[in-house]
């Protein structure tokens, strides 16, 4: 079992980004995770700096914990091939630490380019199926081409390849997903405890890890946990169909308005009761996920830490996945 700590590029500058993640191998977490995000969910987090200037000051500053991107769009903002420079790029200063996470994309950060952003879910997996195959091929060296329905590539190069190349490991949010995360993955993302989209990876062919996202609210009391979550957070609970089509952080805090405190507590752990973390964990590790990235929408980042490296580490590696 690997432990991760999500980096909140929403609620945080690049250098407290950094800082958290020193902190985070200190305290024993086995990678670190971080959103790639053009515009936050929400004005009240505030931030949103390039993850990938993030990751490479990162790399430089620690010697042992992972690195992934949770996740990155390769299709719109990005063009693939871009991507593929990038990733083979930081796999090279990391000493092969990093991991690729890469999804479809939300219109909060893809539209920001003017290019449109695919109202077809399957248009958009599509997209991303064409994006893989595109990062798949830069990465097997020299002069490549490719023309696809969405995507192009014209006599690209990579020149600085690792020898081993990054994981690759696909967001998935259901069985469309979760069959290109298995053809063209290396790995899974996803950021529910949904055993069916395990059992699909595994059915297509997927053998890698397996990541997800388990939403926690640290703080020496419930209630302040829950307050704090519900203040930076809530958008996290509009569903994935509201997540992928909003374009500003104007809408979900529309979208969000009716969404209390007590509707926080029903998908965020909140407080500092191991045992109640311990459970949250054991709900994925059943449902098949042997890579937990522990999302802290708490008030207090370092006190999150401290209880991980106190409580949390030596049960955590201890659990078992499906």
């Amino acid at each position: 079992m690997k432990v991760g700590y999500k980096l909140s590029a929403e609620g945080f500058g690049p250098a407290e980004l950094i800082r958290q993640a020193v902190r985070a191998e200190a305290a024993g977490f086995d990678f670190v995770e971080i959103s790639d995000h053009f515009h936050p969910w929400l004005d009240e987090q505030g931030h949103s700096p390039f993850a990938w200037t993030v990751l490479g000051a990162i790399a430089a500053r620690t010697d042992r914990i992972g690195l992934a991107t949770g996740v990155t769009c390769p299709t719109v903002r990005y063009h693939p091939a871009i991507v593929a420079q990038a990733a083979a790029t930081l796999a090279l200063v990391s000493d092969g630490r990093f991991t690729l996470g890469v999804g479809s994309g939300e219109r909060l950060n893809e539209h920001v380019v003017g290019a449109g952003f695919a109202g077809s879910v399957g248009v958009r997996h599509e997209m991303l199926r064409e994006a893989l195959e595109i990062i798949r091929l830069l990465w097997r060296g020299g002069y490549r081409s490719y023309g696809g329905k969405y995507l192009q590539l014209s006599d690209a190069r990579i020149f600085d390849l690792p020898q081993r190349l990054p994981v690759i490991a696909v967001a998935a949010g259901g069985p469309a997903a979760a069959r290109v995360a298995a053809e063209l993955g290396d790995g899974l993302f996803a950021t529910a405890p949904d055993a069916e989209v395990v059992e699909r990876y595994r059915a297509e062919g997927g053998v890698g890890p397996r990541y997800a996202e388990v939403p926690v609210a640290w703080a020496s009391d419930e209630a302040t946990a829950a307050r704090a979550a519900w203040a930076t957070s809530r958008w996290a609970l509009t569903g994935w169909k509201v997540m992928s089509e909003l374009p500003n952080p104007v809408n979900f805090a529309a979208a969000s308005a009716m969404i209390g405190e007590e509707d926080v507590r029903g998908q965020f752990t909140c407080g500092n009761d191991p045992e109640r973390y311990i459970a949250a964990a054991r709900e994925y590790t059943d449902a098949g996920f042997d890579h937990l990235v522990l999302q802290n929408a708490g008030p207090d980042p370092d006190g999150f830490i401290d209880f991980y490296e106190s409580e949390l580490v030596g049960r955590f590696g201890a659990l078992t996945s499906a």
